[in-house]
């Protein structure tokens, strides 16, 4: 049995704030995997308008679009898994 999440929330926090939580957050999103790799190489997840390529082993996002489009500068993306 795989230990990894199935589905993470990406948490937009402006770029200053150091931990990100949902209270600092502009908008959130829950994702859950697609079954593709994106043009990272990292597996793909979508959700609530937001597409990541999301590295599980860091669980770090490589890989952003929000409603189609590039993050806005300015915002970092925090994801925390979802059980």
């Amino acid at each position: 049995m795989s230990t990894e999440p199935q589905t993470f929330e990406i948490l937009l926090v402006p770029e200053h704030v150091v931990e990100g939580s949902a209270d600092d957050a502009v908008r959130s999103a829950v994702v859950a995997p697609t079954g593709q790799n994106g043009a990272s190489g990292y597996p793909r997840y979508s959700g609530d308008g937001m597409v990541a390529d999301i590295d599980p082993v860091t669980r770090t996002v490589e890989a952003l679009l929000v409603d189609g489009s590039e993050l806005d500068y300015g915002l970092k993306p925090v994801l925390h898994p979802r059980t």
